[in-house]
């Protein structure tokens, strides 16, 4: 099972081969194996589709028939398959998830046993600290290391003006800025998709995820230009897939999201509001509201200057967002059901009116 096998890249055409710590395996997953799994091969999901897996393996790349949902499995994952079907999904390291978006219960998954979560944005007008946020509590929820990549640097005036507002949102937070353009510049982010590690792109579009990709991982997919209003730009991914990289780890892309709501993050959004969260444990109530309780910690900092306004009311939206969202998709369904029960029984009387008016 733990052989040395080939297979053959979608970037170049030839054979390149891999290894199970090439591909990102841990003692984290080797705990899981029972003897059970003695003859399954362990993969990993580099692709998701509606019926199908593709997974990479010592062996070659296979096509797996899933044993779960296909949203129960993310890009990056760890399953064992006896070279056919997905049997067993291994527990991540990582794992980045979103609250489904429109009306759909339950979160979405974005991908796992991300090492680094590349949070991308740009020297202009598409930079926004309440967005920038969302994306940093996101990452820390999952307890993966988040970079925040600001490009376009080469057509901005000041960009460390940028990095400097990003860094400021969290002490751990790093922020590089970059020329996605400039193939010898994009290599600064090779320390983060080196040495089997992975990085995973998020981002809107049009902030030149799709040029960065290129550059790491040595493809040549067109790009989409951006509207010059908002600097935003069309999306060139249309579906995440792991790449191997040309510093030797592994690259995730997302495509751009218009939604993305928070749920299951609040331990990311008190790493990332660490300050507010500090003051609020010094608060006379442990329940305060912040509003109008005496001995509140937090009215006396926005009073005196030290908290920023802007920021605190950032931090309840986000915190009341995410309690909401975080509700058990089963307590969701129930009131669904619930509601649904409510409206056939108001149709059934309906008919029966109309019946017996006839």
């Amino acid at each position: 099972m733990l052989h040395r096998g080939r297979f053959l890249s979608d970037r170049n055409k030839t054979l390149t081969t891999y290894t199970l710590a090439d591909l990102g395996w841990s003692d984290h997953f080797a705990r899981q194996l029972t003897e059970d799994d003695a003859d399954l091969i362990p993969a990993r999901i580099s692709e998701v589709h509606r019926s199908q897996l593709v997974a990479l393996t010592e062996a070659g790349e296979l096509r797996l028939t899933p044993a779960e949902a296909a949203g129960a499995y993310a890009v990056g994952d760890w399953v064992l398959t006896d070279g056919a079907s997905a049997l067993r999904r291994l527990d991540p390291v990582t794992d980045l998830h979103r609250r489904a978006a429109g009306h759909a219960v339950g979160s979405q998954r974005i991908a796992a046993n991300v090492d680094t979560v590349g949070l991308v944005t740009s020297c202009n007008a598409d930079f926004n600290v309440a967005r920038l946020e969302r994306y940093l509590a996101l990452a820390l929820a999952s307890n993966a290391l988040p970079l925040v990549i600001l490009t376009k640097a080469d057509l901005c005036d000041d960009p460390d003006s940028f990095k400097r507002q990003a860094e400021r949102l969290s002490p751990l937070v790093t922020a590089i800025t970059i020329n996605a353009k400039d193939p010898e510049d994009v290599k600064r982010l090779n320390p983060w998709c080196s040495k089997a590690q992975t990085l995973a792109l998020l981002g809107s579009s049009g902030v030149g995820k799709t040029t960065l990709r290129n550059a790491l991982a040595g493809e040549t997919e067109a790009t989409q230009d951006i509207r010059e209003d908002d600097a935003r730009g069309r999306h060139t991914t249309t579906h995440r897939a792991l790449r191997p990289t040309l510093a030797g780890g592994w690259l995730i892309d997302t495509p751009g999201m218009r939604e993305l709501q928070l749920s299951g993050t609040s331990e990311g959004l008190e790493e990332l509001f660490d300050d507010i969260e500090t003051l609020a444990a010094q608060c006379k109530f442990s329940d305060c509201a912040h509003e109008s309780e005496p001995g509140c910690a937090v009215k006396a900092a926005l009073a005196s200057g030290a908290l920023d306004r802007a920021r605190f009311l950032r931090w309840q939206k986000l915190n009341r967002e995410d309690q909401y969202n975080s509700e058990t998709i089963a307590a969701a369904r129930a009131r669904q059901k619930s509601f649904g029960r409510v409206v056939k029984e108001a149709m059934a009387k309906s008919r029966h009116k109309r019946g017996y008016e006839d």
